[in-house]
C-alpha cells in the first residue's frame, strides 16, 4: 500500500517540476520575440547575475543551514545522554529531528532559488498525510513506544500483567515490548497497545500481600482454627512484621459464612521476589498442619432423603 503512494508522489514532484521548467521556458522564449538584441543582451546579463546571487545565497542558506542541523543534533544527543534517556527513545528522537531540520533546510533553499514553495509544501504536507494514513497501525505503535519510554510505566525486569500476558519485560523497542511468560514463551506486545491499555505491575513496590482463603467445616473451634494458622504463618522466615516499614503483621479472621463452609482470610506481608514462594508455602502447610491440629476443611455435601414408597 506504501509503495504506490510513493510512487504518486514521485510523479507529481516530477510532474511539478516539468511544468515549472516549462513555463519558465515559454517565459523567456516571448521576451526573446519581443525584444532588441542589444536590451535582449543587456536582460540577459543583468537575470543571470540576480540568478546567480540567488544560487550563491542558496548555497550560503544550505551551508549554514547544515551546519547548524549537525550542531543541533548534537546538542540533542548529549542532552539525551545526559538524562540517561533510553537508547531506542534517543535514536527516533534524533531521526525525527534531523529529517525535519533537512526538510525545512531543503524548502529554504529552492524558495532562496525564486522557486515558489507553497505547491511544494503542500504537496509534501498532502505526502505526509497519505503515508501517515497508509502507516497509521505503526504510527500509533511509535507513539506508545515514546509514551512508554518517557513515562516509564514498566522497564525491563518487571513483572506484569497486560493484555491478558503475564511474565517479565525483557526489552521495550520504539513499537513493540518483548516479554517472557512464566512457561518461557515469548510474546512481543504492540505498544500502542500497551500503553493505552491497563498495566499490572508487580515489581514497581519492594512489599506485596499474600492473600489465601481458608474454607473449613461448620463446628470448628474458630479461635483455635485462626490461631493455628498464624502460627503456621508466622513460621515461615520470609513473613515480614510490623517491624518493617510499609509491612503489617501477619492477620487472620473469619471472613464468609457460605453454605457448607466457613471462610478465613488470611494476609501476609513479603517481599516481592518472595511472594510465589511463600503464596505456595502457606497452601501447602495450611492443608497439611490444619488437620492434625483438629481443624477440618469443609467439602461439597448432598443429603439425599429415601422414603419408602
Amino acid at each position: 500500500m506504501l509503495l504506490p503512494v510513493l510512487q504518486a508522489e514521485a510523479a507529481a514532484v516530477e510532474k511539478f517540476t516539468a511544468d515549472s521548467i516549462q513555463a519558465k521556458t515559454a517565459e523567456t522564449l516571448e521576451v526573446i520575440k519581443n525584444t532588441d538584441t542589444n536590451v535582449l543582451l543587456e536582460n540577459l546579463g543583468q537575470q543571470a547575475l540576480h540568478f546567480g546571487l540567488k544560487v550563491l545565497a542558496a548555497l550560503a542558506i544550505y551551508i549554514i543551514g547544515a551546519w547548524i542541523i549537525k550542531k543541533i543534533i548534537k546538542l540533542l544527543a548529549k542532552g539525551l545522554e545526559r538524562k540517561k534517556s533510553d537508547a531506542a527513545l534517543a535514536s527516533f528522537v534524533k531521526s525525527l529531528v534531523s529529517i525535519a531540520l533537512w526538510v525545512l533546510l531543503i524548502i529554504m533553499t529552492i524558495g532562496a532559488l525564486g522557486v515558489n514553495t507553497t505547491s511544494l509544501a503542500a504537496l509534501l504536507a498532502a505526502g505526509g498525510m497519505a503515508i501517515g494514513m497508509a502507516l497509521s497501525g505503526t504510527v500509533q505503535n511509535f507513539a506508545g513506544g515514546i509514551m512508554l519510554l518517557v513515562f516509564k510505566p514498566i522497564k525491563a525486569g518487571d513483572f506484569i500483567e497486560a493484555q491478558g500476558f503475564i511474565g517479565t519485560v525483557s526489552e521495550i523497542s520504539i513499537t513493540s515490548t518483548k516479554l517472557i511468560t512464566l512457561d518461557n514463551r515469548v510474546v512481543f506486545i504492540p505498544n500502542g497497545a500497551l500503553s493505552s491499555g491497563t498495566i499490572n505491575n508487580f515489581s514497581v513496590n519492594d512489599l506485596r500481600r499474600v492473600d489465601i482463603n481458608v474454607n473449613i467445616a461448620y463446628g470448628n473451634d474458630i479461635d483455635k482454627a485462626k490461631e493455628t494458622a498464624l502460627e503456621i504463618i508466622k513460621s515461615n522466615p520470609s513473613v515480614l512484621d510490623s517491624s518493617t516499614p510499609g509491612a503489617a503483621d501477619p492477620f487472620v479472621a473469619l471472613l464468609n459464612f457460605k453454605e457448607s463452609t466457613i471462610e478465613l482470610v488470611t494476609r501476609t506481608w513479603v517481599k516481592a521476589a518472595d511472594y510465589w514462594p511463600v503464596y505456595f508455602w502457606i497452601n501447602e502447610n495450611l492443608y497439611a498442619q490444619l488437620p492434625k491440629k483438629g481443624i477440618n476443611f469443609s467439602f461439597p455435601q448432598l443429603n439425599v432423603n429415601l422414603k419408602n414408597s
